[in-house]
C-alpha cells in the first residue's frame, strides 16, 4: 500500500505535474493548523528533494506566517482520476517575497499570475505515498478566473493596500512580513 521514500521518483514527479489541485498544511508549535487548497498552475518540482509553489493574494496569509516562525510544511496531492494515490511531501520551507533577492529567479518558473505575493521553497525530507482508495473521483472542468480578475483590477497599488490591510498577520497574530518595511 503506502511507502516512505527519501526523494521523489520520476513516476511521482509525473503524477505531480498532472495534478490541478494540491493542499498545503502548516502550523507553529502553538498556532492553529492551517490547510489550504491550491491550484492555478502554481507548483514546480525543481529536483527530487526540492519543490516550489507560487502563492497568490488571498483573504489570509497563514502559511507565510507559520513558515517564517516554524518552517514545517506538508504538501498533499490526491488522485481524483485514474489509479488511486495520495502523495505527501514533508519538509522545511522558506518564504520568498517579491522584495527578496531570489524572487526573480524563482518567480520565472511560473506564468505571470496577477496577485502573486510569495514563493514557497520546500526542501523535501520525506515522501509518503498511500493508497487513496477512499478518495472519490472528480472531473476537472476549468480554473476559476475570479481571483486573477480581482487582482488585475486592484493593480500593484491596490494589492499593496490589500496586503497592508488584510495580510500582515495570521489569525493568531503572527507577522507575515508581506511588506518590506513591516
Amino acid at each position: 500500500m503506502g511507502q516512505c521514500l527519501a526523494e521523489l521518483s520520476e513516476k511521482l514527479i509525473d503524477f505531480i505535474n498532472a495534478q490541478k489541485l494540491f493542499f498545503v498544511g502548516t502550523a507553529t508549535a502553538d498556532s492553529r493548523i492551517n490547510v489550504s487548497p491550491k491550484g492555478m498552475d502554481s507548483f514546480r518540482v525543481l529536483g527530487p528533494n526540492r519543490v516550489i509553489w507560487l502563492n497568490v493574494t488571498g483573504s489570509g496569509n497563514e502559511t507565510s506566517a507559520h513558515v517564517q516562525q516554524d518552517g514545517r510544511m506538508t504538501v498533499m496531492f490526491c488522485a481524483f482520476t485514474g489509479k488511486p494515490l495520495i502523495l505527501r511531501l514533508f519538509g522545511q520551507a522558506r518564504v520568498i517575497h517579491p522584495y527578496d533577492a531570489e524572487w526573480d529567479e524563482l518567480f520565472a518558473h511560473f506564468p505571470p499570475i496577477p496577485g502573486a505575493r510569495q514563493v514557497f521553497d520546500l526542501n523535501v525530507d520525506l515522501v509518503q505515498t498511500s493508497c487513496g482508495m477512499g478518495v472519490p473521483f472528480y472531473d476537472y472542468v476549468a480554473e476559476r478566473e475570479h481571483l486573477t480578475t480581482w487582482a488585475a483590477k486592484q493593480g500593484p497599488e491596490g494589492l499593496q493596500q490589500y496586503w497592508h490591510d488584510k495580510n500582515q498577520q495570521s489569525l493568531d497574530g503572527i507577522p507575515t512580513h508581506i511588506l518590506k518595511d513591516q
